[in-house]
């Protein structure tokens, strides 16, 4: 009974691989969608995300931030398998995701803004999605770390390991990029 004792406390001191990385998961999740575009993708980036880490999990577990090491590894897997699937095939884009976000704007809370039952809320997540699908892979990975995440841009490019002068400037292009769409957007919902 004495030795099951020490190795208790010791496992208490020091988590293990799975118990940090499963701790991350739903927030590894919900970012692995917006990069990847669709929760079917995003769990196999994110599975792919746990092997690359898997095999080094003591580099993981010394970094001063495991959420950063993690959402780096998302994020390179996430841009490998963007750039695998356009060389072999062309990709439509977010079809489903935009019908998706049609339905739910049909569904709607109504105009007495009370409980929705969290359509209002996926609806919100698909459009964001869907913004982000209009992002290079380093812009919508700036733009989650600094606007979703509540990161610094110095935070975030060191995450990213690039300059910070790189990061503040995928971030500003991610930024004018995604307004001139919403812009070219809303004056096409104008015109109709």
């Amino acid at each position: 009974m004495a030795d099951a004792t020490p190795s208790s406390a010791s496992s208490a001191a020091s988590p293990t691989f799975d118990e940090v990385f499963c701790g991350l998961l739903p927030r590894l999740y919900r970012r692995a969608v917006m990069l990847a575009g669709s929760r079917q993708s995003a769990e196999d980036v994110v599975h792919e995300a746990y092997l690359r880490l898997a095999a080094r999990p003591h580099r993981f577990l010394a970094h001063p931030e495991p959420y950063a090491y993690a959402f780096t590894a998302v994020l390179n897997v996430a841009r490998d398998a963007y750039r695998k699937d356009r060389r072999q095939v062309l990709v439509d884009g977010l079809e489903g995701v935009e019908e998706a976000g049609a339905d739910g704007a049909a569904a709607g809370t109504g105009a007495s803004g009370g409980w929705d039952g969290g359509v209002e809320r996926r609806h919100a997540e698909i459009e964001a999605v869907r913004l982000l699908g209009r992002l290079s892979h380093r812009q919508a990975g700036i733009v989650i770390l600094v606007d979703l995440d509540g990161y610094t841009i110095d935070q975030a490019a060191k995450i990213m390991k690039v300059h910070r002068g790189t990061a503040a400037r995928h971030r500003a292009r991610a930024l004018d990029r995604l307004r001139a769409y919403l812009v070219e957007s809303e004056h096409g919902q104008a015109g109709r």
